[in-house]
């Protein structure tokens, strides 16, 4: 596997889910793959979990790891050409990714959207500057369209947690004060398709995702109806993505936080998120507090889903 940004990049799921399942079993089996390799981790965005974990998974595969916060230490970065730079950027995206490709053999880029050109935002432009200018393999800490290394730590913890075959997966819209990108639910979309599951999604009008993450997906307004039967809730908010509305908070209406009365409607199902989350706005704390929330296992196999890309990665070199 050459870059990581989306579930086609895995290839087969189910081979995918084999390989996460074997690899926490017995986590330094590969430490022979990453001697004498490095990774270099770049962060245009804040991070906690994707940072700590990919570091981790990295070193569990024998690699060094190397971390650079652009907006913390280095120079600013220019992304557009054909710009005269006599502003506060004094180096180029286009010298300084060749530059960074030097000193590494793998590149994980975390990069959010920036709403303000929607466009921009989902061609992707800084990962695939990576992806064209490095000359080494990529893969996305989350982008601005997608976090595939959430959607398949969220893949494999519903493959260790389901009670049934073909569980009922709901992802949920829920209010949050500020308005976030639709990367994580554009992934778990795109992932839950793949995969074999009943996969419902419940939003208020105006905050339809692109379809090409939607596809075959049942699309359902009434939350209460949606959480009907379900196996797994997973909740997040994202901004509106369909004009002109892009990266608009359109509404903070809290009738559709996750609180108990809605998860009584469920087949006693998980509570899933992605964290971190606002409490009392996404979930109640009766809730993410309960038995039946698996958010900190959920947040474990991050580091699984990384070592998996990781390690697929490396054997490509």
């Amino acid at each position: 596997m050459r870059n990581y940004t989306n579930v086609k990049d895995l290839q087969n799921i189910k081979d995918a889910l084999k390989d996460a399942l074997d690899l926490k079993q017995n986590r330094y089996a590969y430490t022979h793959l990453g001697k004498n390799k490095t990774c270099l981790m770049i962060f245009f965005n804040s991070s906690l979990r994707t940072r700590l974990s990919t570091q981790k998974a990295a070193m569990n595969l024998g690699m060094h790891t190397m971390v650079l916060d652009v907006n913390q230490g280095a120079w600013k970065l220019e992304t557009e050409r054909g710009v005269i730079m006599d502003g506060d950027k004094p180096e180029h995206m286009l010298e300084a990714i060749p530059v960074m490709g030097q000193y590494c053999d793998i590149i994980g880029v975390r990069a959010f959207a920036q709403f303000e050109n929607k466009a921009d935002d989902y061609s992707e432009k800084i990962l695939n500057q990576f992806i064209q200018y490095s000359g080494k393999p990529v893969f996305s800490m989350e982008a601005a369209t997608g976090h595939p290394l959430q959607a398949f730590a969220d893949l494999i913890t519903i493959e260790e947690y389901k009670k049934k075959a073909r569980p009922k997966v709901v992802l949920t819209w829920a209010p949050h004060p500020r308005a976030l990108p639709q990367a994580v639910p554009n992934s778990f979309a795109d992932f839950m398709n793949e995969a074999d599951v009943e996969f419902v999604i419940t939003h208020p009008r105006g905050y339809e995702l692109e379809e090409k993450f939607v596809r075959g997906a049942i699309v359902e307004y009434d939350q209460n109806k949606a959480f009907e039967g379900a196996d797994f809730i997973y909740a997040k908010n994202w901004a509106a993505y369909q004009d002109p509305n892009y990266g608009k908070i359109l509404s903070t209406d809290r009738s559709w936080t996750v609180d108990a009365q809605k998860m009584d409607l469920t087949n006693k199902a998980y509570f899933m998120h992605c964290l971190p989350v606002r409490r009392n706005m996404i979930v109640t704390d009766e809730v993410i507090e309960s038995e039946q929330s698996i958010v900190v296992p959920q947040a474990a196999n991050r580091e699984i889903s990384a070592q998996v890309v990781i390690k697929r990665m490396l054997e490509g070199l």
